[in-house]
């Protein structure tokens, strides 16, 4: 991206790794960004089993936030601009209609929005082993311009508890999207 995103679109579905959702939010209002929030009945069901956020406690955590059935928000249209979208997590159903542009709902919708108009689409993909279904729907929308972006740890920084292996993936997701205040740690070689 040539310019620095200021408006983010950010979806959480119910894959595990509500976390990485909630944190990217929370980062995204420490540096400036403004936020589009948009959480599938799932996902909201996930963010009160892993986090004991209720809906309105995820949606607190955004500038604006859509139910997934709204699909005349904003979101929804192209001639809204916006810099960005990341789906954090992203289930294994969602990517599947992105993959194949059902556009079934305002997250789907809005994510295809975000590939129809070449702006950057990152999927923080959750599920464990991949099957030959998850594979080509990553392909597809990769070929697509997205980015697949599972939330893998690095452990070379020598990290001492989960929030530091969140902290890490987010803040690699918000460097790859061009925010320049992102603070992921680079890999210095090995200490001789």
């Amino acid at each position: 991206m040539s310019d620095e995103p200021r408006r983010l679109v950010v979806g959480i579905t119910g894959a595990t790794g509500a976390v990485y959702g909630v944190r990217l939010l929370q980062r995204a209002r420490a540096l400036g960004l403004e936020t589009h929030l948009v959480v599938t009945a799932a996902g909201v069901l996930n963010g009160h089993h892993e986090l004991g956020l209720d809906r309105s406690a995820l949606e607190a955590l955004a500038d604006q936030a859509y139910g997934v059935g709204d699909v005349g928000a904003c979101v929804a249209s192209g001639s809204f601009p916006t810099d960005a979208m990341v789906v954090a997590p992203c289930s294994m159903k969602s990517l599947a209609a992105i993959a194949h542009g059902l556009s079934d709902n305002l997250l789907t919708r809005a994510a295809d929005v975000t590939l129809k108009e070449r702006r950057p689409l990152l999927l923080m993909v959750r599920e464990t082993p991949f099957n030959l279904a998850h594979l080509r729907n990553m392909t597809a929308v990769t070929e697509m311009g997205g980015i697949v972006f599972p939330p893998l740890p690095a452990f070379y920084h020598r990290p001492s508890s989960i929030d530091e292996l969140v902290d890490e993936s987010v803040e690699r997701v918000l460097s790859l999207l061009g925010v320049a205040d992102a603070r992921p740690r680079h890999w210095q070689g090995l200490r001789r």
